[in-house]
């Protein structure tokens, strides 16, 4: 496969599983995550900024 090509996809693969964490993780805390990002809570915006990191981790050495 082209290198660029399978580049897209991963990028894409990456995206969608980061958006997919984020609704589950939305789900599992007791509060609203858009609501508390939306009223400038840094502690929300930290916590959800971590998950994302954590979840390109898992995901990229899943690629690799």
């Amino acid at each position: 496969m082209n290198p660029i090509i399978s580049s897209i996809v991963y990028f894409f693969i990456g995206i969608l599983f980061c958006a997919i964490g984020y609704k589950v993780f939305d789900i599992i805390t007791p509060f609203d995550l858009n609501k508390e990002i939306d009223d400038h809570n840094i502690a929300a915006g930290l916590t959800v900024a971590g998950m994302f990191i954590g979840i390109a981790i898992v995901v990229s050495a899943a690629i690799l």
